[in-house]
């Protein structure tokens, strides 16, 4: 049997999903990587199935969502940040996280419908968060954004701001494969998704030594993170595809 080629994100989230799938009998071949990095996988069609950001997929000619879990959030989410030293109607220019697709999108959403404001965005690269400062804000996401939260005097989070836009939570990243996986492989990934998110302990004490934040670990998955693809999320992933 063919194994499955499966790419997952590499931040702390993804730790239920990654523990659920190496706990699975999926006959896999399992990457970890940052969102922009899976989303390329799954477009350059190196994987069958990958968690990507949920920008990427108006660029696929077609795709499946498989599974009913994702990377959302209702409210704050702590890790996507707009991190700035002038209020919002004061910043001329905007970095933007190269580790991130979906993210970039929403800030870009924001400014224009919700915050009402036009800076420049630039494509940043490694590096980048020591130049934000004065007018420069910059987008920072990811388990790293945590130590960056006391470095500055306004952080916005974007999910917290979307909530405050549209009512509605926010979906980051969900599980995506271009061709109709087979019934019986995805009820086994749903069946490994389940076992990972129903085992967070155990998942924790396994891969949390991966993860050096100094943050309350079970807490952020559990309160923060929101992984049930619910009606509300279908209902704001739809509204957030239309305005890009």
């Amino acid at each position: 049997m063919t194994k499955l080629k499966i790419a997952t994100i590499s931040y702390l989230n993804s730790i239920p999903f990654v523990y659920g799938l190496e706990n699975s009998n999926i006959n896999m071949d399992l990457t970890l990587g940052m969102p922009s990095v899976c989303a390329q996988k799954l477009l350059n069609k190196e994987v069958d199935l990958a968690l990507v950001p949920v920008a990427v997929l108006p660029k696929l000619k077609q795709y499946h969502l498989v599974g009913d879990s994702c990377i959302g959030s209702s409210g704050k989410v702590e890790t996507v940040c707009l991190f700035s030293e002038v209020p919002l109607d004061q910043i001329d220019t905007i970095l933007l996280d190269y580790q991130s697709r979906t993210s970039v999108e929403l800030v870009k959403v924001l400014c224009k419908r919700y915050w009402k404001i036009n800076p420049t965005f630039i494509d940043a690269k490694a590096g980048y968060e020591k130049k934000i400062g004065a007018n420069v804000a910059g987008l920072i996401i990811g388990d790293r954004a945590y130590q960056y939260t006391n470095n500055y005097k306004y952080v916005f989070d974007l999910s917290e701001q979307w909530q405050l836009f549209t009512g509605l939570p926010f979906v980051f990243a969900c599980w995506v494969s271009i061709n109709k996986l087979d019934p019986s492989v995805e009820k086994e990934f749903s069946k490994a998704i389940d076992y990972g998110l129903s085992n967070l302990d155990k998942a924790l004490n396994e891969l949390k030594e991966n993860f050096d934040t100094s943050i309350d670990k079970k807490q952020y998955l559990t309160d923060v993170i929101s992984y049930k693809l619910d009606k509300d999320k279908v209902k704001a992933m739809k509204l957030f595809l239309q305005y890009l």
